[in-house]
């Protein structure tokens, strides 16, 4: 392969990338995960703050501390809340992380998608009914029916022979 040609593919490969980034998807889509990701910092952050010393109110301890024995008699090193003795699961993380998820998707869902739609629904109904476009059977079967009646002629039947054409004409 010669220089010339190794040039003018990493070129081409360097200019079908950019291509590609500079597509408005794949600019939604970055823009999208960044918004995500501070949002679910939000969420995080309220279920951490809020929800989770709730549930310790409301039970014995705050939820990320709430854990099962699975096997043996648990003992824990109170200073670190490490288990020294013992197989231990702690559920109460995987609940917090449950809520985070749910309450993410409900306003995600409540404050995005519901209001898009609506939108979507409104823009829709202004424009009125939309006509299907013509299939390719339906035009082809348009053009025989055409071609078909310029065979025939006119209507009374009779058949009308025209003389080809010259360059000339």
């Amino acid at each position: 392969m010669s220089d010339e040609s190794a040039v003018e593919e990493k070129k081409g490969v360097l200019a079908g990338f950019r291509e590609f980034l500079m597509r408005g998807n794949v600019v939604e889509l970055a823009v999208a995960v960044v918004v995500g990701t501070a949002f679910s910092k939000i969420v995080d952050s309220v279920v951490k703050g809020f929800v989770n010393p709730l549930v310790g109110a409301i039970g014995t301890e705050d939820l990320t501390n709430y854990r099962s024995c699975l096997r043996g008699p648990c003992s824990y090193d109170d200073s670190s809340g490490e288990v020294t003795e013992g197989v231990a699961i702690y559920w109460g993380p995987v609940l917090s992380a449950t809520l985070t998820f749910l309450i993410t998707a409900a306003v995600v869902y409540f404050l995005m998608i519901l209001p898009m739609n609506k939108y979507k629904e409104r823009q829709a109904a202004k424009a009125g009914p939309v006509e299907p476009e013509a299939t390719e059977i339906q035009l082809l079967t348009e053009i025989r029916d055409t071609l078909v009646a310029q065979r025939q002629g006119p209507e009374d039947g009779r058949r009308t022979v025209t003389a080809p054409r010259t360059p000339e004409d």
